[in-house]
């Protein structure tokens, strides 16, 4: 096999980071927003949308079904401006359903608006498996019938609408939540679903759509109570997205790591209190005021124990950066992942530059922390491992590159500028893949 060659984010290390970074919008809620735009006809404007390529792929969605979709540039956010149509499609196709997992989000809104949605199966990060059964059952619990084929799920509502019904997932699982409540909205009668996901992006999801004329009560309780309307409309002012806790989570990890001195502004410190937990459990010194936290040098880092769980437990989403963290801490650490089961695959691209870990069954990870990194050629699989692994670029000794990294384009906004201005040496450049 001849030479390939592909972009990477190369990084040269170590480096200390010092400075301020703003946090972009929630790009776990900019998509779902976007998708939950059909479910009225009007003009709808989402402020403090993150620079990320996942949203263009979520516009031209929606624009796709029935509304006409403008990305309106700022200097660190974007905005989103959307025209959804009074008649709009029920059919996603897979050309555009499958560069991001989100799509699926569509599901609800199409459903609740035109009684029928034709869905080609989603892409996205490859962390495991991802099904959309609780949805599914869900959707028949209102009395949809639904056809699942190999590639595509139909859903439609017998007489084109569906009714209220008690339904309790079987999973907190955030994606069912979404689409659950966003089909109640519109439905006869009054639904109440239990189990729910109560992750700050859906407080987030609910106030829009309460904004757009929806009656649903108890956002981030376990149980939502949804009376469904006839009719739902584009609110009238505009929504601001909530800050990203996980790009928060990430640029703390960095300040950590390297010993460094950040402040992250534009977020919740709240939306973070259980990796904050965790952070502190492992000797890292943390600040909080207002909206910023910040992280200051630590003399000894330790190890600990960490689990992932649904809201408000540890993000799974912060996982990998987390292992990071874990193999500057002095002794042996524990990661158990209890929400995506390949996830720690991130794992053996670690390994390549020096991580000293064994993975134990599926969803275990023992890592010997203190051990010096150094740098190596890794393949970013994943968003949340593609920015882990620029991460352990920082502190690894020589050059780091970082193959893949349109995953990170896909949930990170200006990462390289970010990483830049606090003081990391981390470019793009076309690089000779080894190992392919």
């Amino acid at each position: 096999m001849g030479k390939r060659i592909g972009d990477a984010f190369v990084v040269n290390g170590p480096r200390t980071l010092h400075g301020t970074v703003t946090i972009s919008g929630a790009k776990n809620s900019a998509l779902k927003l976007i998708g939950a735009a059909l479910m009225g006809a009007g003009r709808t404007t989402l402020i403090n949308v993150p620079k990320i390529t996942d949203i263009a792929h979520m516009v031209n969605l929606v624009t796709h079904i029935g509304a006409t979709g403008e990305i309106e540039s700022g200097p660190i956010t974007d905005t989103v401006v959307l025209d959804v149509h009074e008649v709009i499609g029920s059919d996603a196709p897979a050309e555009l359903v499958k560069p991001i997992r989100a799509s699926i989000s569509v599901m609800g809104a199409l459903v609740a608006r035109t009684g029928r949605a034709r869905i080609a199966m989603p892409g996205g990060d490859k962390i495991g498996k991802r099904g959309i059964e609780i949805h599914l059952d869900g959707m028949k619990a209102m009395g949809a019938t639904v056809e699942d084929g190999d590639d595509f799920v139909e859903i439609t509502a017998p007489g084109g609408r569906l009714h209220g019904a008690d339904y309790t997932l079987e999973y907190a699982s955030v994606g069912a939540t979404e689409n659950l409540v966003m089909a109640a909205c519109l439905a006869e009668g009054t639904t109440i679903l239990r189990n729910v996901a109560r992750e700050p992006e859906i407080i987030d999801l609910v106030t829009f759509l309460n904004e757009m004329g929806a009656n649903i009560d108890g956002a981030g309780d376990e149980t939502l109570t949804v009376t469904g309307v006839e009719r739902m409309e584009a609110a009238q002012e505009p929504h601001a997205v909530i800050g990203d806790r996980i790009e928060a989570g990430t640029y703390l990890v960095a300040g950590a790591i390297t010993g460094g001195d950040i402040t992250v502004e534009g977020i919740n410190p709240a939306y973070l209190h259980r990796p904050l937990q965790d952070m502190r459990g492992a000797g890292v010194e943390l600040r909080v005021t207002g909206n910023a936290i910040r992280v200051l040098p630590s003399d000894h880092l330790r190890a600990h124990e960490t689990r992932t769980l649904p809201y408000p437990g540890f993000a799974t989403d912060l996982q990998s950066q987390h292992i990071v963290l874990m193999s500057q801490c002095y002794g042996t650490s524990r990661l158990t992942e209890n929400v995506f089961e390949t996830r720690l695959g991130v794992i053996d691209e670690f390994a390549k530059m020096g991580l000293k870990a064994e993975v134990i069954g599926k969803n275990q990870a023992i890592i010997e922390g203190g051990n010096p990194l150094h740098g190596a050629q890794v393949k970013a699989n994943d968003i949340r491992a593609g920015a882990a692994l620029v991460l352990a670029g920082l502190v690894a000794h020589g050059r780091t590159e970082v193959l893949y990294p349109h995953h990170i384009d896909r949930g990170y906004a200006n990462f390289q500028e970010n990483l830049t201005r606090l003081g990391a040496d981390v470019s793009r450049e076309v690089v000779e893949i080894l190992d392919e």
